[in-house]
């Protein structure tokens, strides 16, 4: 259940950092809404699944899934370029994350 919380826990990192860049400087009431309940819950949901899985493998694999995810955002929402490279460095970070979980 922990890792289902913590991945869960990424996405919602992606939903609050794709929010903050909508708020415009916290400027824009919805937006800023939207990043303060999906922060609170990234955060609740990060707290509590490093209650059984260790600090560095939790952390990084939050990181690495709010990383990706916010980048694919990027990507398919803000018409950001979506080169070899970008996608060969987030496919990294994916195997990365696989193997956190793989040789926890």
């Amino acid at each position: 259940m922990a890792w289902v919380v913590l991945v869960v826990s990424g996405v919602l990192e992606t939903v609050w950092a794709a929010a903050l860049e909508a708020t415009r400087g916290f400027t824009r009431l919805w937006p800023t809404l939207l990043f303060a309940v999906a922060l609170a819950g990234s955060m609740a949901g990060l707290a509590y699944a490093m209650r059984t899985i260790p600090l560095g493998t939790g952390y990084a694999v939050w990181v690495g899934v709010g990383a990706v995810g916010t980048a694919v955002y990027g990507m398919m929402v803000l018409g950001e370029p979506a080169t070899a490279a970008r996608l060969a460095c987030l496919t990294l970070i994916v195997a990365g994350v696989a193997g956190l979980k793989v040789l926890h």
